[in-house]
């Protein structure tokens, strides 16, 4: 009797255990399968949320049809102490595995709302842009100019709804000066601005910042990010430059990124006023005249005078040899990548070819026929400006 006792004891526990084996394959095979959404969500997740909340909010939106297998697959895999806050997009499909590693990666949210600070040469602008969880796209909501415009009112309910990433963006080619009163405009920074920047010191690019954050710190990032693309840069430089210090490059470096907004003629332009500087002519250029004018305080926003091109001031390269004394903007990496490795060109003169980019010329008899044609395009551009409409 003890045998049969024993052998059904034995046959039973093959049996669990056989049946212990398939769950766990079918648990793990729910957990790596294609989930049940059919559009993609934005999931928030509050800090300090644990991961049986966050299941339970899975669940709510469709994402999830078996929380307690998300929880054991958190706790299986030490994932479920590791769960971020923030806004997160959930795909359509995404399976629980998928799901799993979107909430405790980190880094910068992927879903919601984002207020980006777009500070330009002509002017400045926010943007208040959301994700649409179906395409996973930013779509504008509203945009506004702080400091000019009252506040859009989707931007003030955003705000209020506490759920915001902001994001500062400095395009090529702004001065320090438009960056600090640009600043000094919004509402979601804070502190005050001792002093401005020396000009060039100050890094083209985007910055994410948090509501609150200093204005002076951030400048600091700016300040820093510029010295190390500097220093690196430097180091790197073609041989031969006509500069004697990375400031003098980078003071070249500005006069490239104000004379073009075509990425590709940046070596180009920055081979002309090498080869001008090497050759001891004078750089003619009228972005630093018009530097002269304006100290770097906005857009002149008309043509130069004869007068002026004529006037003697410390940035009129039409009359002063060499270098200005500053940068007269600050430049991005592309433009002080070029003043450091410029293409090797034979070119001296440059004018525009009515089609947003220049055409280069090694002679002044070549460069009077660019001229030419540049002005006959000026005078049928203003011919077709004054036919009736």
């Amino acid at each position: 009797m003890w045998r049969n006792i024993a052998s059904n004891a034995l046959t039973l526990l093959v049996v669990v255990l056989i049946a212990l084996g398939g769950l766990l394959a079918w648990a793990q095979n729910q957990f790596v399968a294609e989930g049940p959404l059919e559009r993609g969500i934005c999931l928030r997740i509050d800090r300090g949320a644990s991961i049986a909340q966050v299941s339970r909010q899975l669940a709510e939106k469709g994402a999830l049809t078996q929380p307690m297998i998300f929880r054991l697959g958190a706790d299986y895999t030490d994932k479920a102490s590791q769960v971020k806050f923030g806004s997160y997009l959930i795909s359509a499909g995404a399976s629980m595995q998928q799901i799993l590693e979107v909430i405790t990666r980190g880094g910068a949210s992927t879903c919601g709302a984002e207020v980006n600070f777009r500070i330009g040469v002509a002017g400045h602008d926010l943007i208040l842009r959301e994700v649409d969880p179906s395409t996973g796209r930013y779509e504008e909501v509203a945009s506004f100019v702080p400091g000019v415009d009252a506040a859009a009112p989707a931007y003030e309910a955003a705000v209020a709804a506490g759920d915001l990433r902001y994001r500062v963006t400095l395009a090529e080619g702004v001065t320090s000066w438009q960056v600090v009163e640009a600043l000094g405009a919004v509402d979601f920074l804070t502190g005050q601005t001792a002093a401005v920047p020396a000009e060039g010191s100050l890094a083209p690019d985007s910055y994410e910042v948090s509501r609150g954050a200093d204005r002076g710190a951030l400048l600091a990032e700016m300040a820093a990010r510029q010295r190390r693309i500097l220093e690196d840069l430097w180091a790197a430089r073609a041989e031969g430059l006509p500069y004697a210090t990375p400031q003098e490059a980078l003071v070249m470096a500005s006069i490239v990124e104000k004379e073009t907004g075509v990425a590709g003629e940046r070596p180009q332009v920055a081979s002309v006023f090498v080869n001008r500087l090497r050759r001891g002519m004078r750089l003619q250029t009228d972005p630093t005249v018009i530097y002269g004018l304006t100290n770097g305080k906005g857009v002149l926003g008309r043509g130069l005078r004869q007068s002026e091109l004529r006037r003697e001031t410390p940035y009129n390269t039409y009359v002063i040899d060499g270098l200005p004394p500053t940068p007269i903007a600050n430049p991005g990496r592309e433009s002080i990548a070029a003043a450091l490795d410029p293409a090797e060109t034979e070119y001296l003169y440059f004018v525009a070819d009515g089609s947003g980019g220049h055409v280069f010329a090694e002679t002044l008899a070549e460069h009077n026929r660019n001229v030419a044609r540049w002005r006959e395009i000026e005078a049928e551009r203003a011919r077709e400006a004054d036919r009736p409409q």
